[in-house]
């Protein structure tokens, strides 16, 4: 199984890997530079330091969990925020692109009846997952799925899900082709609620629980979007290719230091993520993919922040 995790913003690499006794990187860095006494050796390379607080990841990278492709880009950079991330999603420099590349792989090789193979956790449909023919997922929590007609509830509400979901896989191939629309919508909605259900208490809260502590932020739910994600793998759930996306943006145009509670938010989650999916016994079925948009300028701004620049990591 596929998880794309996208850090929004344009993650700045020189400083999540820091060339930090390159007399360059100083000079064009005064304020921003990492001390090598603050930072954690990348073992691959001298050159290079872990940011303090990348230490979530150094530790994943020694421990020969993670690999890193810095400084990766494409001819002819557009660095603005919206066609470069557009770039990634669809595999291609084309704006005229509208299909994800995880979405064409699940056209190829997904099913016509199995909308969490691909499973988008942003609450709306990620891009990286948007397919022509086969059908896809959009949910944030797993314990957050919910419908809601107006006026009906309790033992109604179930039998009329229920209901519709039945009819719809029953008229999934009708000859009208506006009805088959309809009919698919419904009984994907019921293949969706059935598999969530038991991730959801009567109270609406998590029916799971991990067997490792994810940190917490009282700005974002990444972790326990994670968390979820973990529950749902464990459990067995069709799942092929997942995508989430980080609450933090990292775009520091002024006062950089910002990003390092983002960037230690996001290395921690992931972490704990890696380690309660060793728990559960199912690491070895994940792999796990991070990127950002594009990354930054190797000189600071005069705002004590970095701009955009033409590669990611």
């Amino acid at each position: 199984m596929f998880v794309s995790i996208f850090l929004a913003g344009g993650v700045d690499a020189l400083s999540v890997l820091a060339p930090v006794d390159d007399p360059l990187y100083r000079k064009l860095r005064p304020t921003l530079a990492i001390a090598p006494s603050d930072s954690t050796p990348f073992t691959e390379d001298a050159r290079l330091r872990w940011h303090p607080s990348a230490g979530s990841f150094a530790a994943l990278h020694d421990a020969g969990k993670v690999t890193t492709f810095p400084g990766i880009g494409y001819t002819s950079p557009d660095m603005s925020h919206f066609t470069s991330r557009h770039y990634w999603e669809v595999g291609a420099t084309e704006t005229s692109v509208v299909t994800g590349w995880l979405g064409r792989y699940l056209d190829v090789a997904g099913s016509p009846t199995n909308p969490l193979q691909g499973l988008s956790m942003d609450g709306q449909m990620n891009p990286t997952l948007a397919t022509a023919r086969n059908p896809v997922a959009a949910i944030d929590k797993p314990e957050d799925f919910s419908l809601w007609l107006d006026g009906v509830w309790g033992d109604i509400f179930t039998m009329t899900l229920d209901s519709a979901s039945a009819l719809g896989e029953v008229q999934r191939r009708a000859a009208d082709p506006a009805l088959a629309q309809v009919a698919e919508a419904a009984s994907e909605v019921g293949i969706v609620r059935r598999a969530l259900a038991s991730f959801r208490d009567a109270n609406g809260s998590a029916a799971y629980h991990s067997p490792v502590a994810y940190p917490t932020s009282a700005d974002s739910d990444f972790p326990q979007r994670l968390a979820g994600l973990a529950a749902m793998i464990a459990a067995g759930l069709p799942l092929r290719c997942v995508a989430l996306t980080t609450d933090t943006r990292f775009d520091p145009h002024s006062s950089q230091k910002t990003f390092d509670t983002g960037l230690a938010l996001a290395a921690d989650a992931i972490a704990a993520f890696q380690a309660d999916l060793e728990a559960r016994g199912v690491a070895d079925r994940v792999l796990v993919h991070v990127w950002s948009e594009f990354g930054r300028r190797a000189e600071e701004n005069g705002s004590r922040g970095t701009d955009h620049g033409g590669d990611g990591a």
